[in-house]
């Protein structure tokens, strides 16, 4: 038997439901707020339009309320017996009126030692305090909010005007942006300083004067005494001023010290130098002292110096330079020197007992001397033995005796330094004429009317002399314009050697050759 076919039925989803469900209730609810606002505006629109103005602010409003007094209420002022309203609080409200409403402002009052709190329409802290009944005196001082100002100055002019939270009473007032108004100035503050009379006796100066500040120091301020750190003030800078207060005022007594290098400038109740010192920290040691002595009365602006002493034994060296001594020895070639002693320098030692006073020496006493090392004379062997010996060159053999290692220049008869027409113009020095041949020398290396010979010259003879030819130096004599020449060249003395007697062993050792 079969059945007959049945639809299945499916299960919706729970937030489906729910969709459903809340879709009716949401659009009431917006239904029920469309409502109620325009029946709100329907009934603020009936209200009869008023002007209410404010501290000199004025606001427009549309209320049901019948008088003065239910607008007040319903606009959430709390009034004080000092505000003004007009008109009076029990008339009727009609469609144009004008409230005006003055409101008095907050006032507390320091003096005396006493507090007070008032609500008030005066414009200047005179007039306040005087509707308290407090009288001022000429020297006192008055702080507004904590800001000095004269008694007869205008007070700080109050904020404008600010809207308060929504209304307490939602039908009772509102405005354009639906708030209500609290426009009660803020609170003043008001504090009186009475002046005390006050002496001060300053070292010698005794003077009295009227102070409303609050401590000694703050007085001695304004009257623009002015202190160092050592002054010392009875009573003390912190002390409160108390109505014929006397205050005392030892001055420091200004020193300069110097020590150790240092200019230390600082004030003191101190009498003596000793005391200003100690002090000061700075202690004496040993033979220190100082100026003046340490029981000198300090006077103001008075130096006072610090002299460090220190004394040292010291040994000072002085030295006694060594000869040198040159010995011949003929068991060494010419021109061969040997040192068989170097020398030694001298010492003469001396011991003094110094006495500085502050780094600087004062005075110096010798306790003993003595010669501590003796000089030795340097010792220096030359050569005395000659040998003979020949040197091949282009003209044939030559024999030489000695050879000596000289710097090498040129010069000519034009370039002696005398001019033509000079009677000595081209004479030398042994008289004969200046020219390819003849060569200037230094007579104590080379003697006079030697004969020499010069590779790369040739043979000549010893004949002159120069101001600039000195030692190993030689000038090559030319007929004509010299050629450019510095250099060095080996020099050949030839034979016969002179007497033994007449050689000069020990040359010059200038010029040094490179």
């Amino acid at each position: 038997m079969k059945l007959p076919a049945r639809p299945i039925r499916t299960r919706q989803p729970d937030s489906i439901l729910r969709q459903r469900r809340s879709g009716p209730t949401l659009w009431r609810g917006i239904g029920i707020s469309i409502l109620l606002v325009l029946l709100l505006s329907a009934y603020t629109l009936t209200g009869k339009p008023i002007r209410v103005v404010i501290n000199g602010q004025p606001h427009h409003i549309r209320t049901h309320y019948q008088t003065v007094e239910q607008l007040i209420e319903g606009m959430d002022l709390t009034l004080e017996p000092e505000d003004i309203v007009q008109p009076e609080r029990t008339a009727q409200l009609s469609s144009g009126d004008v409230i005006t409403i003055e409101l008095a402002r907050p006032v507390t009052i320091t003096a005396d030692g006493q507090n007070w709190q008032a609500f008030t329409h005066d414009y200047t802290a005179k007039e306040i305090l005087a509707e308290i009944g407090l009288s001022l005196n000429p020297r006192d001082e008055i702080t507004v909010d904590g800001t000095q100002q004269p008694p007869d100055a205008p007070l700080p002019a109050a904020r404008p005007p600010r809207l308060s939270n929504p209304v307490r009473r939602l039908f009772a007032v509102t405005t354009p942006s639906g708030a209500t108004l609290s426009n009660r100035p803020e609170v003043v503050h008001l504090t009186v300083h009475r002046a005390v009379p006050l002496t001060i006796n300053d070292e010698q100066a005794t003077s009295t004067f009227y102070s409303a500040r609050d401590t000694v120091g703050e007085a001695l301020l304004e009257q623009g005494i002015s202190l160092f750190p050592d002054d010392k003030v009875t009573p003390s800078l912190a002390a409160p001023l108390s109505y014929g207060l006397r205050i005392f005022i030892e001055r420091s007594t200004p020193v300069t010290v110097i020590v150790d290098g240092r200019i230390v400038e600082t004030r003191t109740h101190q009498e003596t130098v000793r005391d200003v010192v100690g002090q000061l920290g700075i202690s004496l040691m040993g033979q220190d002292f100082s100026r003046p002595a340490p029981d000198h009365i300090v006077s103001p602006n008075e130096t006072i110096e610090i002299v460090r002493v220190r004394e040292t034994l010291e040994i000072e060296q002085e030295f006694i330079p060594f000869e040198t001594k040159w010995v011949p020895d003929d068991k060494l070639l010419l021109d061969q020197q040997e040192v068989r002693h170097t020398g030694d320098i001298g010492v003469i030692k001396t011991r003094s007992r110094v006495r500085y006073e502050n780094g600087q020496e004062v005075w110096r006493e010798t306790e003993d001397r003595w010669l501590d090392q003796e000089p030795s004379s340097r010792l220096i062997a030359y050569g005395t033995e000659i040998i003979v010996r020949t040197l091949e060159t282009k003209n044939g053999p030559i024999e030489y005796w000695r050879r000596i290692p000289m710097l090498t220049t040129a010069y000519s008869a034009a370039t002696s330094g005398k001019s033509p027409d000079h009677p000595r113009y081209g004479v030398t020095r042994t008289g004969l004429n200046a020219g390819y041949g003849i060569v200037a020398v230094d007579p104590r290396v080379i003697p006079l009317k030697t004969n020499i010979y010069v590779p790369g010259y040739g043979e000549a003879l010893a004949g002159d002399t120069g101001g600039r030819v000195l030692g190993k130096h030689i000038d090559l004599g030319y007929d004509e314009i010299p050629p450019l020449m510095y250099e060095w060249r080996d020099v050949y003395l030839l034979t016969p050697a002179p007497p033994a007697d007449t050689i000069r062993y020990v040359l010059p050792q200038w010029p040094q050759r490179p």
